[in-house]
Formats: structure tokens, sequence, C-alpha cells
């Protein structure tokens, strides 16, 4: 029974899991696989017909092989495993593997060289136990990597009756990492905002008043200023910048351009520019196509309660989901299927897009913000936010 799960297990993660230590793993139970197949025929040559002398060394390495590494997989079902099933499967190889291990050295195994074959036993135990710890304890919590998104202005550009005017804006994500990223939603807004100056200079009470805003979760700061006087700021345009479900490869670059167009009598003085992409790590999580759109927020399809709360309060949803899949094939068999969840937001005050994973069933659920900030750090879950990037508009609102 080792044999054969281990086989598949490692041949699964030889050939598919997205990093190399986890293909590490696979050819590692592979590896194993073998050695348990060859114990097996040996145990039957050392307890029946006896015609290979070392068949007993032979015997007690493999078992111990098949308890070390069952002992490995029963810790990793029971930290990361959802299902009853394979706990308890890899709970009884390893106590069976125990006893073969028990029962085979009691039958006064003859062994040649026992310093070479401790020494040989002892360091695979520790390549072993020295992957199982890389793939389980420093791999997700390694130093983190991230693009970057970087949003540049260029000249703005009359309309030919002069009474309307266009701002150029370029929008580039670089990757600079050495890991690839799914693209789960990106989006791109301008805010609109007067700033009328005061005859005189404003009292250190109103800088209070000004400071006090900066708690507020619509995340717009104003600077405490002498003579300006900030309103709040008002959405002009948003719209995505990227297809969903499309990625951005290691040290690869996407750049994009888009306008914002304003009539010459807004009553703007400045606009401001932001831009916004919820990524996922490609070596943390497989996304299985197609990135589906599924609901309004104001429309008759269910959707979560925040999300309605949100709506009646004036920001509104689209909503996207798509499948996910581990990334090696143990949490792939123990843990139940999850789904991605993308929310593309939108109101007066701005707009942006964020991503949940739930399990399947639960995609509607409240957030858990200790669970969603595990869910991060598993599947690689980033959101990226560049902005404000602001231009005053007087120089063009003078033009004639």
């Amino acid at each position: 029974m080792t044999t054969l799960l281990l086989a598949q297990i490692g041949l699964l993660d030889f050939a598919q899991d997205l990093t190399f230590a986890g293909r590490l793993t696979g050819a590692v139970l592979l590896v194993v696989s073998f050695t348990t197949l060859v114990a097996a025929a040996a145990v039957l040559d050392h307890c029946i017909r006896q015609s290979f002398p070392y068949s007993g060394l032979v015997a007690l390495i493999g078992t111990f092989a098949a308890l070390l590494t069952n002992a490995m997989l029963l810790a990793q079902t029971v930290k990361d495993g959802e299902t009853v099933a394979y706990p308890t499967l890899f709970g009884a190889l390893t106590a069976g593997s125990a006893y073969a291990v028990v029962a085979v050295w009691r039958t006064s195994v003859v062994i040649p060289a026992p310093k070479r074959v401790a020494a040989a036993v002892i360091v695979s135990s520790v390549i072993a136990i020295a992957n199982f710890g890389y793939q389980n304890l420093y791999q997700p919590y390694q130093r983190q990597t991230q693009p970057l998104i970087t949003v540049s202005m260029g000249k703005p550009v009359l309309s030919q009756d002069r009474t309307a005017f266009a701002v150029p804006v370029d929008i580039t994500l670089q990757n600079h990492g050495d890991v690839g990223f799914y693209v789960l939603g990106t989006e791109f807004h301008a805010m609109g905002k007067q700033v009328p100056l005061s005859a005189k200079d404003r009292l250190r009470q109103q800088w209070r008043t000004d400071a006090e805003q900066w708690s507020n979760p619509s995340g717009e700061v104003n600077p405490l200023s002498r003579r300006e006087i900030h309103q709040p700021g008002e959405l002009v345009e948003a719209k995505p910048w990227m297809q969903y479900g499309t990625w951005v490869e290691s040290n690869d670059t996407y750049a994009t351009r888009v306008v914002v167009q304003l009539p010459m009598n807004t009553p703007y003085d400045q606009v401001a520019f932001y831009a916004t992409a919820s990524l996922a790590r490609k070596d943390r999580l497989v996304l299985q196509p197609p990135l589906n759109f599924v609901a309004y927020s104001w429309g008759r399809e269910k959707v979560p309660g925040w999300v309605k709360k949100q709506q009646k309060s004036g920001t509104d949803s689209l909503i996207y989901r798509a499948r996910v899949h581990e990334n090696n094939a143990l949490d792939e068999r123990t843990r139940k299927p999850r789904f991605v969840t993308v929310y593309w937001q939108f109101g007066t005050h701005g707009a942006y897009v964020h991503s949940s994973i739930r399990r399947k069933g639960e995609e509607n659920r409240d957030p858990n913000p200790k669970e969603d900030l595990e869910v991060l750090s598993r599947y690689g879950l980033i959101d990226l936010i560049t902005g404000p990037v602001e231009r005053t508009l007087w120089d063009i609102k003078s033009r004639r």
C-alpha cells in the first residue's frame, strides 16, 4: 500500500508541482516507493526462501524508509488536510511500518559494515527531513516578491473646438521577481478635486479637522495646508486595464495607455490617478480558467451580505469567480475544493479591486481577518496599489 500510494503522489508531484522543492519531494517519494517495493520482495525472501544473503538488511532499510515517509506525510495531512480519510490512512501505514521495522529487526538481521549502513540511513533521513522542512516550514515564509505598477501622465491634448481636453495616462506592470503572477483583476480610476484657496491663513483647528479625516476608510489623504481647502474627491472615470485571468511571467512587463477626457469648464482644480491590481503567485496555486462573471451587487443573484450592505451605502460591485487548485498533489487530495472570488467595486468615492479564496460552498461567507491573512500567505495573494498621481488643471483650463 505504501508503494502504490507514494508512487502515485510522487509521480504527480515530480511531473506537475509548481516549485523546485515540490518536484524534489516528488522524486524522493518515487525513490522511497521503489525502495519499499524492493523491500517487500526482500521481506518475502528473508522470511521464506532466504536465497539472498542481504535480504534482511534490504527489508530493514525499506521498512524504515516507509516508516519515516509515512510519518512525515501523516504530519502533513494532520497539519493542512481537511479530510479524515488520508490522516487515517497514513496513520495506519505509519503504525504498520513501525510494526514491520520491529518485526524485521527481531529476526536477527545480519548487517555487514554496520557503521556504513548506519551512516547511509542517517544521511538519507537528514535529506528527507530537510526536504520536508524546506517544503513545509521555510518556503511558506520565504522572502516575498511582488511586481510594481507605475503610472505616468502624458501631455494633455485639446479638442478641435477647444471645449474639452484629454489626458493620456500610461500604466506599466513590471515583474522583476523570479515568480510569475496570475492577474485576477485590475482597475484604473481618476478622481476630480476642487481646491479653492483661502483668502487668509487657515487656523490650527482647521488643520486638526483636516488631519481627523485621515482616519476615514476611504484612504483619501489631503495635506495640511495654510491656504488650500481640499474638498472630497469625486469619481471621474474607472475601468479595468488588463484582462482578467491572464498572467505576467517572471521578468516580464505589461504596458497600456488610457485616456481621461474632461470638459474645459470642469469645476475640478486637480485630477488624481490610481491604478490597482489583484494578483496571485503562480507557484502557490493553479487558476483553472475561465474566470467567469457571476453576479452584480444590484442584481438578483446571491451575493455576500457585506457586499449587499456596501451596495446600499453607495458602493456597487461586479463579482467574478474561478476554481483554483493546490500547488502539490498531496494538498490537492487532502484539502477541499476552493474558489477564488474577485470583487470589482466602484462608487462616488472611487474604485478598487480585491480577491478572496474560500472553500466550495463558502464563497459568500463574510470575511474573517485571521483566516484571510492565512489565505493571503498560503496562496500568495497580493493587492498592488499605485496612486494618487496628481495633476493641476489650471494651465489647461486657462487656454483659449
